[in-house]
Parts: C-alpha cells; structure tokens; sequence
C-alpha cells in the first residue's frame, strides 16, 4: 500500500490491567516533569508501553496530489530552482509521491540510503552515493541526523550534486535543520513550502516561507511570508512576480542612488569653480522640490515596469534563471550609475558656466531646469515598457515644474525663462548629456539584446507568421 502512494496506518489495542496503567502513568509524569532529556524519556515511556498489541487492521489513505503539480515542479527546474522533497511519511509512501510528481523522473535511478546507527555505516553509504551522485538520493530522518553529525560538509556536498534529494521521515526539527545547513553551505536563499502545523519551523528557518492554506489547517500559511492556496500558484509566484520584484528593486533603487548622487555632483562642480566656498548652488524650495514634487512620480512608476508579459515569463522560465547571474544588481550597475551620475552632473554644471551671461541667477535656471528634464528622460530611457501612469507622471511633472518657474520669481528671471536663449540652451546641455546613454542603449539593444529582448522579438516574428498563414 505505502508502494503505492497510500498513507497507511496501522491500527492495534492492548489491555491493560489496573497496576499497569497506574504504573505507566507515574513513570510518565515523571518523564514530563524531568529536566534534562525530557523528549527521550518520554518517548522511551510510550514505546515501552507499544509492544505485544493486538492487531486489529491496516488503513490506507490516498493523499491526491493537488493539480499541476507535475508541470509546476517541471517549471521550477527550467528556472534553475532545486527542489528538495521533507516529508514525514514512510520510505515508500515518499518514493512513490516522489515519481509520480515527477521529482524522480521514471529515467532516475533511486538511491536508497540505507538505515544507518553508527558512524561506519553512515561513511559506507556516503561513498556508495559518490559513485552514483547523479541518482536522485531518498534518506530517513534518523539516517540524516546521524550523517550531519558525523559527515555534515561531505554529505551536504554530495547531496547538492544531486538531481533530487528526497528526506522521509522527517521531525519538525530535521527539516528546518535541512534549511539553516543549505543556508550555511551554499550561501544561497532557500525558499520552504509546506501546508501543515509541521512545516511551521521550517518555513520560519527559510528566507522565504509559503504556505498553502489547505485541509490540515492554516497554521504553515500564517507563519509564512507569502499565503498560496495550491501548490501550482508557486510558478507565477516566483517566474512572474518574484522576477519583476527583483528587477524592480534593482532598477529603483540604483536610480534613486543616482538621483541623489547626480546633484552631489554638481554641487562639487559648483564648489570647485568658486573655490570651495560655503556657497549652496540650490536653496530652499528647489531642494525641496526636486526631492519631491519634480521627480518622485515619474521615478516610482519603476515599480511597475514589465519586461515580458506574464504568459512569455511562465512560457520561458529561463529568464529566471537569469537572475541568479546578479546582472541587474551587481557591483558593475553600481559603478555603472556612478559613471552616469558623475558624467550628467559635471556636463550639466559646466555647460551651464559656459553659458553663463554674468548674472548667478541665469546658472541657476539653466542647470535646475536641465538637471529636472534629465532626470524626467532618464526614467523614459530606463524603463522597459511605456504604460500610461508613467506618461501621466512625467507630464504632470513637466506641468508643476513649469507653473512653479512662473511663480517662484525669486529664485527664477521671468524674462529670461520666456526667451528663445533659454529654450536652446537647456535643449542643449539636455541634448549632450542623455545622448550618451540612449546611443549606448540603442547599441546594446543590437549588438548584445538581453534574454528578454530576444524572445520578445522572436515572438513577434511568429505571431506575424501565424498571421501571414492564416
């Protein structure tokens, strides 16, 4: 039955006597209310008393799984994502869910790791899985406990060359150890599902925990960081929401970097042009303004930038392998936006004293006012799919910034805004410092287009094709 994917249980009834069940409830009460290893003597006091029972029947319970299953577990291994299986039922029972959810694919040889109780043993089937480290491994708790205490660094090696690791028999306990050791050793962030009251530890050990409200009750989902109601919701989850959430963040956070960074930099040109005086190059509002009003919108519209839709994402879940190569958040994009901030904001301030007509006022115009558009074309170069909050963002931007040049008179020259002079200067320095980066994008766009890129555009030729046939 267990071969079968049943959950079995066995069903027995012992007689006691008076004395015996007075004497077993003393040595319980005792083991309770002992101070040092509690758990073993309690669980010594039971298994004392489970012997010599009576047999009454065997019962074996289909656990079906949930739909889409298969395809979402196949999903996550296209995506480059290792799936670990931490069960508490029997060998059996695991081996069987194990192929038919197509974690073990039906070409994958099994390994059993055997029972193991001493330290010879463990070592003996450790190099017996060596020589088969492309077999999917299936190990008891026990058998477990016993490797992590003796081998912990060559069985977790080992276990991570594996195609799949299978843990059975598994305590509350051994499966968020299993969690914090992939922690430790691969320095990379373990994300644990479960559904029931004995997933709660692990999903809390994990650096992500979902949990799936099911029949066993809520308790795994409100521990959890994310709440699913079917394990096939893990796909989009990660594919679609989890990658645009890290792409996101990326784009937003290097940007408000850049932000603050890119009038640093003016202010140090501006500095240094007057030797270093204790002089502010923007004062009062505009500081204010720029924080805020001027920019802030059209800069938080990143967060709802798209890529690919969601059926090409969930379509090709490569593109999620892609992120785990760090290209959207690395060292080389910081550097990158320091490059851009520190190019920007020392063309802005020198071409606005190039410009400049003997009148501080003028500089202060020029400069603001080009550094504000910047900024503003900088969010339309950056971001991948135009949508119409982000339009409304950058109008209404322009908008404010313009009625605000009408009525902030001291810091702005009225005449001076309205001349033709003004116009052309601005559209120059603007011109000259996002040409750059919009030439280096339309470049990279051809020579070396992202994953993404491609298969939008491979999907535009067939969608075309489809047409042209029909």
């Amino acid at each position: 039955m267990a071969r079968e994917g049943l959950r079995t249980l066995v069903v027995g009834k012992k007689v006691l006597t008076e004395e015996q069940y007075t004497g077993f409830e003393t040595r319980l009460r005792q083991a309770r209310l002992s101070v040092t290893d509690r758990e073993e003597q309690v669980a010594g006091v039971i298994s004392s008393l489970e012997e010599g029972l009576q047999l009454l029947c065997l019962t074996g319970v289909e656990d079906q799984l949930q739909s889409d299953v298969r395809p979402t577990l196949e999903l996550l291994r296209n995506a480059g994502i290792r799936v670990w299986m931490l069960t508490g039922d029997k060998l059996e029972t695991a081996a069987s869910i194990a192929v038919s959810s197509r974690l073990v694919s039906r070409a994958q040889t099994l390994f059993t790791f055997k029972q193991v109780s001493s330290r010879s043993e463990a070592h003996s089937e450790l190099n017996g899985f060596r020589r088969k480290s492309e077999s999917a491994l299936i190990i008891s708790g026990s058998s477990l406990e016993l490797c992590i205490k003796h081998y912990e660094q060559e069985f977790i090696e080992l276990a991570c060359q594996s195609p799949a690791v299978v843990c059975c028999r598994c305590s509350p306990t051994h499966k968020a150890q299993v969690v914090r050791l992939l922690q430790q050793h691969t320095k990379r962030p373990v994300c644990a599902v479960g559904d029931g009251g004995n997933d709660v530890s692990m999903i809390q050990a994990a650096n992500v925990g979902l949990g799936i409200v099911g029949k066993e009750g809520k308790q795994a989902s409100l521990a959890a960081d994310f709440s699913i109601t079917q394990f096939r919701h893990i796909s989009r989850l990660l594919v679609w929401h989890g990658r645009n959430s890290y792409k996101r963040s990326a784009n937003l956070s290097q940007f408000v970097i850049h932000r603050g960074l890119i009038i640093s930099v003016m202010q140090a040109v501006f500095s240094a042009v007057f030797y270093f005086a204790a002089v502010a190059l923007y004062e009062g509002i505009l500081m204010v303004g720029y924080a805020t009003v001027y920019t802030m919108a059209p800069v938080f519209s990143l967060v709802l930038d798209e890529d690919v839709s969601p059926d090409i994402a969930l379509m090709y879940p490569e593109l999620y392998r892609d992120l785990m190569k760090g290209r959207s958040l690395s060292l080389k994009t910081f550097f990158l936006w320091v490059l851009i901030s520190l190019y920007q904001g020392g063309v802005i301030m020198l071409l606005g004293f190039l410009l400049f007509e003997g009148q501080f006022v003028h500089v202060v115009a020029i400069t603001f006012t080009s550094l504000i558009l910047n900024e503003l074309l900088l969010v339309a170069l950056t971001i991948r799919s135009w949508h119409g909050l982000m339009l409304l963002a950058e109008l209404l931007s322009v908008v404010v910034y313009i009625l605000s040049l009408l009525v902030l008179k001291d810091y702005f020259d009225g005449y001076f805004l309205l001349s033709v002079e003004f116009v052309w200067k601005t559209l120059l320095i603007l011109c000259i410092s996002c040409l750059p980066l919009f030439l280096g994008k339309f470049l990279r766009h051809f020579c070396a287009p992202p994953s993404y890129a491609k298969l939008l555009k491979e999907n535009s030729m067939f969608r075309n094709c489809c047409k042209f046939v029909c």
